[in-house]
């Protein structure tokens, strides 16, 4: 098929894999921390989902005034030479050594823990999400996600996480968990009450054990003993996500009011302009919002999702 041309003059090419089919906006963690940076940063993108890799052969990376940058970091870096963002220029020297130290635990440790779970041992529910259609779609995605599982485990083995066993690569990843709930604590994000970037590195990362890895240990820590983060991960997705919807959203998480109000939602784009300060209804109207509320005007401070509910709840099991 003939490659569609785009232009990236003075635009944001985001090029990621396609949307799973369970709501939530990307399996890969990376994609979902380099799309959620954007609207962190409030940077208008445009989603391209052609599937192709870098020429490093990495996924996503963007395009921009027909420069093409791929890793995550580097997109980053890019972005912040040229178009002058910074998510970090609240924090102050120690902050920014804490926050890359937590990026790297996150992405060079607790990654890999995170893909055994989703290609290896949960690979069958996983297979249900990946997007992929036409007569063959069944096949196609067994062959992709069997490959996958390979390509993994070969990988894991290499970096050396891979060559415990299941139980011991569960310890490690309990431990980076409990790690990140530590260092959040009763904060509003990771490094106080300010996004940064290494909270779109974190949520990349912990929305796949809230979202995509249905009855596992991850998903089981993250919604029991392990609540604020849960409780983070709901900010974020409320505040910069207002169109994600997922079937089993946990009303726990949600004030009485709101509930309610999150049954009546958008899909999410596959291909469009997105911009955290504004945002349109069916109609094509203009919708103001607050940074402090989520689409349906409530506010996302940690009074949102009350403890002293989630341990009443808790009793009641």
């Amino acid at each position: 098929r003939k490659e569609q041309e785009l232009d990236s003059k003075d635009a944001i090419i985001l090029h990621q894999f396609s949307r799973p089919t369970n709501g939530v906006p990307s399996l890969s963690p990376f994609c979902l921390k380099m799309e959620t940076y954007l609207r962190m940063a409030d940077l208008p993108y445009q989603n391209h989902f052609d599937g192709k890799l870098s020429p490093q052969g990495k996924m996503p990376w963007i395009e921009y005034n027909h420069k093409k940058v791929s890793g995550t970091e580097f997109i980053i870096d890019f972005l912040e030479e040229k178009l002058g963002v910074n998510l970090n220029k609240h924090l102050g020297p120690h902050e920014r050594a804490v926050s890359r130290a937590v990026t790297k635990m996150v992405e060079e440790h607790f990654y890999w823990t995170l893909a055994y779970c989703q290609w290896v041992e949960n690979l069958h529910e996983t297979q249900k999400m990946v997007s992929l259609f036409g007569p063959f779609s069944d096949l196609l995605k067994w062959i992709l996600c069997h490959l996958t599982k390979g390509i993994v485990k070969r990988e894991m083995y290499g970096h050396g996480i891979g060559r415990f066993s299941e139980e011991e690569m569960y310890t490690l990843m309990e431990k980076d968990m409990r790690t990140l709930a530590g260092l959040l604590g009763d904060k509003k994000y990771i490094m106080g009450p300010n996004v940064s970037t290494v909270d779109a590195t974190v949520f990349g990362h912990l929305a796949q054990a809230m979202w995509t890895l249905p009855g596992t240990r991850p998903e089981r820590l993250i919604k029991g003993e392990l609540i604020n983060l849960a409780m983070y991960c709901e900010r974020i997705r409320r505040k910069f996500w207002p169109e994600w919807h997922h079937d089993d959203d946990n009303t726990l998480y949600e004030s009485e009011e709101s509930s309610e109000a999150s049954k009546t939602y958008s899909p999410l784009q596959d291909f469009s302009f997105y911009s955290r300060t504004e945002t349109f209804d069916e109609e094509g109207n203009s919708i103001s919002q607050t940074p402090d509320t989520d689409y349906t005007g409530h506010s996302l401070f940690d009074s949102d999702v009350d403890m002293d509910d989630y341990r009443d709840h808790e009793q009641c099991k």
